[in-house]
C-alpha cells in the first residue's frame, strides 16, 4: 500500500470512528435530560451529574490503565524495560494539556449542558450545540495551522447555517419569536468548552494514544471530581427515579469514557478539521434518540433539515484540507 492509499484508509477509518463517537455522544442530551429532570420535577443535580460521571469514568480509567500497564510489562530478558510502544507516562508538557482538556470535556461541557437542560428540552439543546462542528473546525485550523479549502469552508458554513435556521424556525414556531435565554447561553458555553476539549485531546492522541488521553484526563481530575461527587450526592436515593440513575450510568460510562475512545482516535486518523464535520449530524441523531427515550415527536421540517445537513457533511468531507505554508 502506497502513502496515498494509506492516507485515504486513515481518513476513512477516522470518519467511521468519528461517526461512532458522534452516535454515542448524540444519546448524551436525552440521557442528561432524563438524569437532571426539570425545574418542576428535579432529579439529579447538574453538579452531581458533572462530577459524578467524571468520577465513575475516572475509576474505570484507573482499571484500564492498570490493565494496559500489566499487558505492556512483557519484560525482555536483556533490556528489562517495559514496552514503551504500549505504555508511557505523560510528559511534563502533556500534563498541562491534559488539564486544559479536562476543563473542557470533564467540567465545562457536561456542567453547562446539565444546567441548560433544566430549562429546555433536549431537542432544543441538540440544535444549539449543533454549532460545535464549526467551532471545532475553526479552533483546529488555527491550532494545527491548517488551511481548509474554500469548498470545505463553504459546506461547513452551509451546514451551520442550516442548523441555525432550524433553531430559529423551531423557536419561532414554539414562541412566536427568537430570543436568547439563559439556557441558550449555557448551551453556547457548553459548545465552546467541548470544542476546546476535543482539540486538546486530539493534540495529545498521537503521543499518548486515543484511549489513554481520556483516561489520563479523567485520572488527573479525580482529586477534584471524587470529593465534589460526594458533596453533591443526593441525600435520598429513593427519591430519584430509576430512569435517572440509568441515564447517569450511560453518561458516565459511554458519554464520558468509551465515546472518547472512538472520537479522539477518529480525529487523529482522519484529521481534526475534517472529522469534526461529522458532528453536524449529531443534533439530529439526538432528536431521533429523544423519540423513544423522552417521547418527543419529529415532524417533516426536522426530517428535511436532517437530510440537508447530512448531505453537507458527505460533500464537505471530500474537500481538500492542507497545512498552512
Amino acid at each position: 500500500m502506497n502513502s496515498a492509499q494509506a492516507t485515504a484508509e486513515n481518513v476513512k477509518a477516522g470518519l467511521w470512528l468519528g461517526l461512532l463517537g458522534v452516535i454515542i455522544f448524540a444519546v448524551t442530551l436525552p440521557m442528561t435530560k432524563l438524569a437532571v429532570g426539570t425545574l418542576a420535577q428535579p432529579q439529579l443535580s447538574p453538579w452531581f451529574i458533572t462530577f459524578g460521571r467524571a468520577a465513575v469514568a475516572g475509576l474505570l480509567s484507573i482499571l484500564y490503565l492498570t490493565w494496559q500497564y500489566k499487558s505492556a510489562k512483557e519484560v525482555n530478558s536483556t533490556t528489562k524495560k517495559t514496552n514503551q510502544r504500549v505504555w508511557k507516562l505523560p510528559s511534563a508538557s502533556e500534563w498541562g494539556l491534559l488539564a486544559f482538556t479536562a476543563c473542557g470535556v470533564v467540567v465545562g461541557f457536561p456542567l453547562f449542558l446539565s444546567l441548560a437542560l433544566q430549562y429546555v428540552p433536549s431537542t432544543h439543546g441538540a440544535v444549539v450545540t449543533g454549532l460545535m462542528p464549526l467551532a471545532t473546525a475553526v479552533i483546529a485550523a488555527i491550532w494545527y495551522k491548517q488551511r481548509p479549502s474554500v469548498g470545505f469552508w463553504f459546506f461547513a458554513v452551509l451546514g451551520t447555517v442550516l442548523v441555525l435556521s432550524f433553531m430559529l424556525l423551531r423557536s419561532a414556531d414554539a414562541g412566536g419569536q427568537f430570543s436568547m435565554h439563559l439556557a441558550d447561553i449555557f448551551l453556547l458555553l457548553a459548545m465552546i468548552s467541548g470544542s476546546l476539549g476535543y482539540i486538546g485531546g486530539a493534540r495529545l492522541t498521537p503521543s499518548l494514544g486515543a484511549e489513554r488521553v481520556i483516561c489520563w484526563v479523567l485520572v488527573l481530575s479525580l482529586p477534584i471530581t471524587v470529593p465534589l461527587t460526594l458533596q453533591t450526592m443526593p441525600q435520598h436515593f429513593s427519591a430519584i427515579q430509576a430512569g435517572s440513575w440509568w441515564a447517569f450510568a450511560y453518561v458516565a460510562v459511554f458519554s464520558m469514557w468509551l465515546g472518547f475512545f472512538a472520537w479522539y482516535r477518529g480525529l487523529a486518523l482522519g484529521g481534526a478539521v475534517r472529522v469534526s464535520q461529522v458532528q453536524l449530524v449529531q443534533p439530529f441523531l439526538s432528536l431521533l434518540f429523544a423519540v423513544p427515550l423522552l417521547g418527543e415527536k419529529i415532524d417533516l421540517m426536522t426530517l428535511g433539515f436532517a437530510l440537508a445537513v447530512i448531505a453537507t457533511v458527505f460533500i464537505g468531507k471530500s474537500m481538500s484540507v492542507g497545512n498552512a505554508k
